[in-house]
């Protein structure tokens, strides 16, 4: 398979998904879960992504879709890149096992489907304020918090490039 089709074969539907969940659970794979619109990924991304990954043996990475993004109220350019391109990019790190793109306001149906036994967010939410801890916590997982790069934003980025 030729490296954009590999980058490509990452992002899947709920379908595939289920397949996909199977068997990592068949292999004893531990399954991270993270979500966000990673609207121009940047270091502290990087940074976020990788200590996600190495808290288990499999990342999945739901990206929000342009019309979640724009009912988070993240501003009226928001997203800059559209979903697919946000998808393929985040594809593209090799710790990102697999990507799916969700259209709610927020991933919970998607980690009742997952069932991740690690649920990520970053420190800027306490553990009792992530969706979904519960879900997790109840079947014995864990929900963990991840200290942001200092300095790094997507909004530091768009303000910089306006001046």
């Amino acid at each position: 398979m030729k490296s954009l089709q590999t980058i490509k074969h990452k992002i899947v539907d709920k379908e595939q998904l289920k397949w996909i969940l199977n068997r990592y659970r068949f292999k004893g794979e531990k399954i991270v879960f993270t979500n966000g619109c990673f609207d121009l990924l940047h270091q502290g991304h990087i940074d976020y992504l990788a200590k996600a990954s190495d808290l288990g043996t499999k990342l999945i990475v739901a990206v929000n879709s342009d019309n979640s993004v724009k009912r988070l109220g993240k501003g009226q350019n928001r997203p800059i890149q559209d979903e697919q391109s946000r998808a393929v990019i985040m594809s593209a790190l090799h710790f990102v096992s697999e990507v799916i793109i969700f259209d709610e306001d927020t991933p919970l149906d998607l980690i009742k489907f997952i069932q991740p036994d690690i649920l990520v967010k970053g420190n800027d939410y306490e553990i009792k304020n992530i969706v979904g801890h519960e879900i997790v916590q109840r079947k014995g997982g864990e929900v963990k918090t991840i200290d942001f790069l200092e300095g790094y934003s997507t909004s530091k980025i768009v303000e910089k490039a306006k001046h």
